[in-house]
């Protein structure tokens, strides 16, 4: 493992590379600015390769160091959400509307330091392909990497990220072999019917009314439908209809989500969402129009790699401050694509404790620079790690 001293002495420049992201963010493949950021930053470390544009604006680069057959890969993500930051930060978001409200700033500026600290020190067998994708939030850019043959031009033993988590005690590391992270469905409902005056609502449909029905009825998909000990979250998540104070609208629309581990549960969903929106529908003579859309599968740690990792953490932060055995979150991830094709683990890095609209997507929501230390060492203990028969399971 490398001395503290280098990753002590790079550590504020990481920070600053973090803040320049921060300051100029860019959404889900777009991140024109940043990818090129990054591959200059590479190129300037000295790797070996800087491929360019892997699924849109996706930037992989390549490092070797001594002979051995031994190849991992370490991924971070560029985008940026649309959200109005409100931190009043001085290094705060210079485009209204967008802003790294979720750390992917953080996570691509310590990936950047560990390659730089590896390219210094080049003290490991093989290779270790870094990976900066694109569009993580929503738009699946992990699958797109994929499609553009990530994994067949830089085939791996397994994939590494880590995501920084408001509210685990700081100096904390959590890795749990198995489900990390739920899979994620979305979908899209309308009730459509005849607009009346709210003072006659006899001489036309009530979609309000029915709208108001369906959000407490597709609450039975979780508390009737599967066993009480099953992981399964149904949210509505935003409801639109009208725009007069006194006229029943003919036509409202909802959007929600459903989270869960167990892939069956997609189909299962599906069903009873369109299921009771029907017969909401058919109750209050109207039509209901359903597009129900698969999203990202669950994020499944495999237990070589998460064992690797937990060495590695254990290494970095001492075992006692390593966690194994927690509850997942419901929410999504899309690495779960790189994990399901190459093997790999997802590490969550305890950014402390947080206030109200500081979380993860809140609008106040600071990264934790005081992690930086702890994930270049990290990141660099999994690469110089001995384990070269380590293979996915």
């Amino acid at each position: 493992m490398l001395h503290n001293d280098p990753v002590a002495a790079l550590t504020p420049q990481v920070v600053e590379w973090r803040h320049h992201i921060h300051a100029n963010p860019e959404l889900g493949f777009s991140e024109y600015e940043t990818a090129r950021f990054v591959a200059d930053k590479l190129r300037a470390f000295g790797l070996d390769e800087i491929h360019e544009g892997m699924g849109g604006t996706g930037v992989v680069g390549v490092l070797r160091g001594r002979p051995g057959t031994r190849a991992i890969g370490l991924r971070a993500e560029l985008d940026a959400l649309p959200v109005l930051e409100k931190t009043g930060l001085p290094y705060a978001s210079k485009k209204d509307g967008v802003m790294h409200a979720c750390g992917h700033d953080g996570h691509t500026a310590m990936l950047l330091g560990a390659a730089k600290l590896l390219a210094d020190s080049r003290a490991f067998d093989g290779t270790v392909y870094f990976i900066f994708q694109p569009a993580e939030e929503n738009e699946g850019g992990s699958m797109r990497m994929i499609e553009d043959r990530l994994f067949e031009r830089f085939p791996v033993e397994a994939v590494y990220a880590v995501h920084n988590w408001p509210g685990l005690p700081l100096g904390t590391i959590a890795a749990r072999a198995g489900a990390m992270m739920a899979a994620v469905d979305t979908f899209e409902l309308s009730f459509e019917g005849t607009g009346a005056h709210a003072a006659m609502p006899q001489l036309g449909d009530d979609p309000v009314l029915a709208a108001s029905a369906f959000v407490q009825a597709v609450q039975r998909i979780v508390s009737r439908s599967v066993d009480p000990q099953t992981a399964l979250v149904v949210s509505i998540t935003q409801i639109h209809g009208g725009n007069v104070g006194n006229i029943v609208p003919g036509k409202v629309w909802l959007q929600g989500t459903c989270r869960f581990f167990e892939p069956a549960l997609s189909d299962h969903c599906e069903r009873l969402v369109g299921e009771i929106a029907e017969g909401i529908a058919a109750a209050n003579s109207l039509t209901a129009k359903l597009v129900y859309k698969k999203g990202y599968p669950p994020l499944v740690n495999t237990s070589a790699a998460t064992a690797q990792a937990v060495q590695a953490a254990a290494a970095v932060v001492g075992r006692e401050r390593v966690e194994t055995a927690f509850n997942p979150s419901l929410g999504c991830e899309d690495f779960a694509y790189m994990i399901r094709e190459a093997g790999g683990c997802y590490a969550w890095v305890g950014a402390g404790s947080v206030g109200p609209g500081e979380g993860l997507h809140g609008d106040r929501y600071a990264f934790n620079d005081a992690i930086v230390p702890t994930v270049l060492s990290y990141f660099v203990t999994l690469v110089e790690q001995t384990a070269a028969t380590n293979t996915p399971d």
